[in-house]
């Protein structure tokens, strides 16, 4: 198991290193020169400035003079800026951002922080839902109740997210008046403590409520599909054979087979909660990571639209080391040290 870990952490640092590379490449192919906008903007404020200084002066802060390749390699913190100093990647530092005028880092961690709390809750919520919901309709295949939550699983999985996200506003915010519109907290309103938590819960049940009910119908149908398939094997026809509880059989034998296929798609999603949920973030108008994400890209702010494609990445090889050892340990035929 070591030596596979150890296998997979290099070829995901490899893959990293290629990607990044990709990336930096297709980001400089636009024609945004942030050293030369600096430059203007002291030129626009003191006439007495001369653009040719201030151009190098800003292409060295930002570490954009020399060739294409050193600029790469400063990016990344493995090449020293005109000071003779490291700081990229490696060091910690993502860049300044050009539209919020301060440190990446500082501009997206209160983001991350509420799409984390959002996206965790709603990952807990659809799972405490879907997997009982899932194997319930396998078991009852066939039955009212299943076909009526398939039903009600093809209509939420055929509806796009923002046509939910209007009905539930129409419904939660405007008829019955439960929940904000949009927002994080109470306009007007200074509350500190457990006080502003609550706040903040109030604002975000509507687009929590949305995000779980948009899992609901894939998820579920997914963890019925995987169920029926295990129910369906031979050693459960031996467990049935053998006189076993019906309840024993599903609960010990086809839940355990049925995990297999249902690990990958929990794991995936867990993987994918730090998209932001760009849509439901700009819909309830969420200060998110998916939101400055977008708004990064539209503004042309390459300096955190790099960091996130890169954290995205990161998050993405991560994910498929963590769906291949948790195959190992849900079904112990596969052997990950072989």
């Amino acid at each position: 198991m070591i030596k596979y870990l150890f296998q997979r952490i290099l070829y995901m640092l490899a893959v990293l290193a290629l990607l990044s590379l990709v990336i930096y490449l297709v980001y400089n192919l636009l024609p945004i020169d942030k050293a030369a906008d600096m430059a203007m903007q002291e030129i626009a404020a003191n006439k007495n400035l001369i653009y040719a200084e201030r151009y190098l002066y800003w292409q060295r802060r930002y570490g954009l003079d020399g060739s294409l390749f050193t600029r790469y390699l400063r990016w990344l913190g493995l090449a020293p800026f005109y000071d003779g100093s490291f700081h990229g990647l490696l060091q910690g530092n993502l860049g300044t951002s050009v539209a919020y005028g301060k440190p990446v880092v500082e501009v997206i961690a209160e983001p991350l922080k509420n799409t984390l709390f959002l996206n965790l809750l709603s990952t807990a919520l659809s799972l405490g839902i879907t997997l009982p919901l899932g194997a319930f309709c396998a078991v009852k295949r066939g039955s009212k109740r299943d076909t009526a939550v398939q039903i009600g699983t093809i209509v939420g999985y055929s509806m796009p997210a923002f046509i939910i996200a209007i009905l539930f506003i129409w419904l939660f915010a405007i008829k019955l008046d439960l929940f904000p519109v949009s927002g994080m907290s109470s306009v007007g309103k200074d509350y500190v403590g457990f006080r502003a938590f609550l706040d903040k819960l109030w604002h975000l049940a509507l687009p929590l409520i949305v995000m779980t009910f948009c899992s609901l119908g894939g998820m579920t149908r997914y963890v019925r599909a995987s169920m029926i398939e295990a129910l369906n094997m031979d050693c459960i026809r031996t467990a049935r054979a053998k006189g076993l509880s019906e309840r024993l059989v599903v609960r010990s034998h086809a839940w355990r087979n049925a995990l297999l296929p249902i690990v990958t798609l929990v794991i995936g999603w867990l993987m994918g909660i730090f998209s932001g949920s760009i849509m439901i973030e700009n819909i309830f108008g969420i200060n998110g990571i998916g939101k400055v994400y977008f708004d990064a890209l539209t503004a042309n702010d390459n300096e955190i639209a790099l960091a996130m494609q890169m954290f995205y990445i990161a998050l993405a090889l991560l994910g498929n080391l963590l769906v291949d050892v948790a195959y190992g340990l849900v079904d112990p035929r596969i052997r990950v040290n072989k």
